[in-house]
């Protein structure tokens, strides 16, 4: 399967540069999954669009304040480090740049030394691992001198940081946010839970690797990189019980898609209690064995969440609903509008 057949236009003006003031003020298309038919909404309207017995699987991961500017002990060179994932007690794979001035044994300062990092391995790519060196407590003194780890077609500043998490943001460990969740406000969760849809958290800590571009021309040979996921029992329990009694589960956002198919997968189409790494690619072909519905941002041409959709709702309904979302001049990407797929 060709990489190409997943390709739109997408004009620049379309990209979503700041979030709206009011998260549940963004458009929402909702695409039937079978027919291709689709309807544009107000994403505040979504809960006439749940059923009592639904439940609703957020991602409650929390994004670090991953990119860090220091200089080069030696030469007082700048560098810029992203944080991508925790391997060992103070070690983290990164990304750096310009990674050419760093290497092995290179030490970089941040914020006047009060945080070092010794690179101790490097890797393709820029990527390089560091171990970081410090006083006190290393989350504190990241949330002091990190800054968010913004994508890179998002060229606008960020007034408050809080915008690019959820408002159930709480485990700490993720290099991007989980963007459909972005809509959501405590005062809506609320008002889904008094009409009797279930509400419940999994947590996938994203890693950057979702975001990169496939470089193959074929779907088939693209590799995705490993993410952390963890289901709680009380999840577990309550989703079998959702299946049970003929409820639909619904999942908000990709990361919560991958991490419920990746523990459906290994236990037969049931849910347990469950942590590890996931590097599932779900393209068409999939067969889908965890959810019955999703809502989604508007994703990147050629991308690997494009393909996700695309086997959920079918390509032509999906490419069919995105050309009417770019003649609706629909907002794309992280801090745009939303699809739901039903």
């Amino acid at each position: 399967m060709k990489v190409d057949l997943f390709d739109f236009d997408l004009p620049e003006e379309l990209i979503a540069q700041t979030p709206l003031e009011d998260r549940t003020a963004s458009r929402l298309m909702v695409l039937n999954k079978l027919t291709g038919e689709y309807k544009h909404e107000q994403f505040k309207n979504i809960i006439n669009y749940l059923n009592p017995c639904d439940c609703l699987v957020l991602n409650d991961t929390r994004v670090l304040p991953a990119r860090l500017f220091g200089i080069k002990e030696d030469t007082g060179a700048k560098v810029e480090v992203l944080l991508l994932k925790q391997f060992a007690d103070d070690c983290w794979e990164t990304l750096v740049k310009p990674a050419k001035r760093v290497k092995k044994g290179t030490i970089v300062s941040f914020g006047d030394g009060r945080l070092k990092a010794k690179c101790i391995a490097e890797n393709e790519h820029g990527g390089r691992n560091f171990e970081f060196i410090y006083d006190g407590i290393f989350y504190e003194i990241l949330d002091s001198l990190g800054e968010m780890p913004l994508p890179p077609y998002i060229k606008e500043q960020l007034d408050d940081q809080e915008r690019y998490q959820t408002v159930f943001a709480r485990e700490r460990g993720s290099a991007a946010a989980p963007t459909a969740g972005l809509h959501f406000t405590e005062d809506l969760l609320n008002e889904i839970r008094e009409k009797g849809i279930r509400v419940t958290f999994i947590t996938l800590h994203v890693g950057l690797g979702t975001f990169r571009p496939v470089s193959t021309d074929n779907v088939e040979e693209h590799e995705m990189h490993g993410e952390f996921y963890q289901m709680t029992k009380e999840t577990a329990k309550l989703l079998n019980d959702v299946k049970a009694s003929g409820g639909r589960i619904v999942t908000v956002g990709t990361t919560s898609t991958r991490t419920l198919e990746t523990i459906a997968s290994r236990y037969d189409g049931q849910f347990q209690e469950a942590s590890g790494w996931t590097n599932i690619f779900i393209y068409p072909g999939y067969t889908f064995k965890a959810i019955d519905a999703m809502l989604t941002n508007f994703h990147l041409p050629k991308s690997t969440l494009m393909m996700l959709i695309s086997a959920l709702a079918g390509r032509e309904n999906v490419l069919q609903a995105y050309e009417a979302a770019v003649s609706e001049k629909y907002r794309f990407f992280s801090f745009g509008d939303a699809m739901l797929i039903i």
